[in-house]
């Protein structure tokens, strides 16, 4: 067999092998290629995840980087019990609260902070809880609810934060959130449900009637 196809048929076996196959492989032989594969499967899905979480992209791409040199770092201690993607998911969410908490220490806290675009996500939110705009006029006040919302999401506690990342904007289901987090699931939703409250007040505080 031509090393080229030696090669084609290794790519395709990697491809085609589970995550906690490539790690425990990885941790055996220290191949950088089957670690390669596993970045390459969640590069887009996790940046997307730190990006949303931390609000700026320059964070995010270290957080990514921070996740894997942990993964790297950690492989011995992975128990070959558990899959790899809640275990990925509570390196990466450690590695954003590290990042937050850092971000915190490096400067005051002013009201007067920018909650422009780098919060767009939110918008999603957003459109959860209001129903239709019946005019243009509204697009001010708006703009206006949407940062207020942003600003306090950012604001959350972290046990809130990273269950709204997890369930609402990244879609998993609330087993796989109390996995990633170590906590019981009722815990989970009543964190979940305790954040939409803040997230639903500052709302309804930014839709009041003029008279």
């Amino acid at each position: 067999m031509s090393s080229s196809s030696s090669a084609q048929s290794q790519s395709m076996t990697l491809s085609q092998a589970t995550d906690e196959h490539l790690l425990a492989t990885y941790r055996k032989t220290g191949d950088r290629q089957v670690f390669a594969e596993l970045v390459h499967r969640y590069e887009r899905e996790l940046y997307n995840f730190l990006r949303r979480y931390l609000g700026d992209a320059t964070l995010a791409e270290d957080a990514f980087q921070a996740t894997f040199l942990q993964v790297h770092l950690k492989c011995e201690q992975f128990d070959e019990g558990r899959r790899f993607r809640p275990w990925l998911y509570a390196v990466a969410t450690n590695q954003a609260i590290d990042a937050r908490r850092r971000v915190r220490r490096q400067r005051m806290v002013s009201l007067d902070q920018s909650t422009g675009g780098e919060h767009d996500d939110v918008l999603r939110l957003v459109q959860v809880l209001e129903s239709t705009e019946e005019d243009p006029s509204a697009r001010l006040e708006r703009n206006e609810r949407n940062a207020a919302v942003a600003q306090t999401l950012q604001s959350l506690p972290e046990s809130m934060m990273a269950v709204v990342q997890l369930v609402y904007f990244q879609g998993l289901k609330y087993r796989e959130a109390a996995e990633i987090l170590n906590v019981p699931v009722g815990t989970v939703k009543s964190r979940l449900n305790s954040a939409i409250g803040k997230l639903t007040d500052v709302w309804n505080a930014h839709h009041v009637e003029t008279p």
